[in-house]
């Protein structure tokens, strides 16, 4: 699979400040790819300059195997761009900012871009006819991604799209991320929505103090995690049986229930025993996208803290 994204070695200063130092990251062609990380991670950052709008320091950012500082207009005529924060000109109506969004990247004209138009305004239940200082924070965001959906793209570089939207238009947005995965669409997708990213994205890469720190598929990054593992305690499965189970770990009990944790790997071979076992209530829960982010965020205990 080829590269749409790739940079090598990126760095971007400002002054003291180091907002990128040495980001590797890679998204193929086709894939939709979720970019995590807290504010200040060097998301935002990481987003300028591959949209052509900060110069780096040093390493080497390209996009569609191009300079994106040097060849932002043509760039920019194959990619849609949705900001977490989108500001909209008070005077034009909804409906005039997307198009003039939409004609920025060379469409927004023609029946079928109407058409489009029209059914991402009812999908999103937008009103296009009201002027842009009456919008709420919610309806400028839908206006950006109305616009960026209504004319097709190659990559979709979205920094917090649904910031904003109730759950109703977050299903919507789904709706329309796979529209454009299917139709062979890459997607870049900065989300803090945890949720949404691991419904939606192939690849995950999470970021910290400018640097990638993770990156691969879920099962990837899971395999190399525990699985929590929880069933009845009864008067046959107690806490000596459960530690029988091959590879358990940390095993406890709490309120009538007994929990182990396993490597991912391990549960395979940790099935057949609790079979024997003739557990009740089994639950197996590999770990969410929150708890990986989280593992590499969590500060470390200190000693005083153990």
């Amino acid at each position: 699979m080829s590269a749409v994204i790739e940079t090598r070695e990126l760095h971007k200063h400002y002054r003291r400040t180091h907002a990128l130092d040495g980001l590797d990251l890679t998204v193929g062609d086709g894939e939709v790819h979720g970019f995590l990380g807290p504010n200040g991670a060097g998301k935002s950052t990481t987003i300028r300059v591959l949209l052509g709008l900060a110069r780096p320091t040093g390493g080497e950012a390209r996009v569609f195997g191009t300079n994106p500082w040097r060849d932002a207009q043509a760039l920019h005529r194959r990619l849609a761009y949705v900001p977490g924060d989108v500001s909209l000109w008070p005077n034009l109506s909804g409906g005039e900012a997307i198009d003039l969004l939409s004609r920025l990247r060379g469409g927004g004209r023609g029946g079928a871009y109407l058409a489009e138009r029209t059914r991402l305004s009812e999908a999103f239940q937008f009103d296009p006819g009201k002027k842009g200082r009456a919008y709420s924070k919610g309806n400028r965001q839908k206006v950006a991604l109305i616009a960026a959906f209504a004319v097709p793209a190659e990559l979709y570089i979205l920094d917090e799209p649904t910031s904003g939207l109730d759950p109703l238009m977050e299903v919507v947005f789904r709706d329309e991320i796979a529209r454009v995965r299917a139709a062979g669409a890459t997607v870049l997708l900065s989300s803090h929505v945890l949720s949404e990213v691991e419904l939606l994205c192939d690849r995950v890469s999470i970021i910290r103090d400018g640097r990638i720190v993770d990156t691969g598929t879920l099962a990837d990054m899971r395999h190399l995690t525990r699985t929590e593992v929880s069933f009845a305690a009864t008067a046959r499965v107690t806490l000596e049986t459960a530690r029988t189970v091959p590879g358990a770990e940390d095993v406890t009990t709490t309120s009538g229930r007994i929990s182990l944790t396993l490597a991912s790997d391990a549960v395979p071979a940790a099935l057949p025993r609790l079979g024997e076992l003739g557990v009740e209530g089994l639950r197996i829960a590999p770990p969410s996208l929150e708890e990986l982010f989280l593992r590499h965020y969590n500060p470390a205990p200190t000693e005083a803290s153990r």
